[in-house]
């Protein structure tokens, strides 16, 4: 696990799965963050990692969304999971190749903080093909976790 600062990176890889996450304790409570997360029309101001994104963050529905990494592409995954507050998860692609972000928040014991994690997996028979097309999701997903953090910490409590 690589650490900058306080937000440490996980990478794992294998034929046919490969997954980055990040974490890292945000002095905010659940709701301010999760608020930040799913707020589409907001996002850009404060996610460095994301070029637009459009459509309600809301289970069952698509997002559409351009990253700086593949300009003119557009990624339209899915909110498969919504617990307000707690978890979501978005999807996109199909069985020969997908991939799944999961978001978690988890109070701290101290309860003056909340755990933020950030997990998105690569899975299926084209992997290995498609793989050495894909960024390096680390410095990446460090900058989303640094922007996220500093946002939230911005705003009043």
């Amino acid at each position: 696990m690589a650490q900058a600062g306080s937000i440490q990176v996980r990478r794992s890889r294998s034929t046919f799965r490969t997954e980055c996450s990040v974490a890292t304790d945000i002095q905010a409570p659940a709701e301010r963050i999760w608020s930040l997360l799913t707020d589409a029309p907001g996002m850009t101001a404060w996610n460095s990692t994301l070029t637009s994104i459009e459509g309600p963050i809301e289970l069952g529905r698509t997002v559409k969304m351009q990253v700086p990494e593949a300009p003119g592409r557009t990624f339209a995954p899915k909110v498969t999971r919504f617990e307000a507050n707690r978890m979501m998860e978005w999807r996109q692609g199909n069985p020969l190749f997908g991939g799944v972000r999961t978001y978690v928040l988890t109070p701290t014991q101290d309860g003056r903080s909340t755990r933020f994690e950030m997990t998105e997996v690569f899975s299926g028979p084209m992997l290995p093909m498609i793989v050495g097309r894909l960024p390096d999701f680390g410095p990446i997903f460090q900058r989303y976790a640094a922007d996220l953090k500093g946002r939230a910490q911005l705003e009043p409590s």
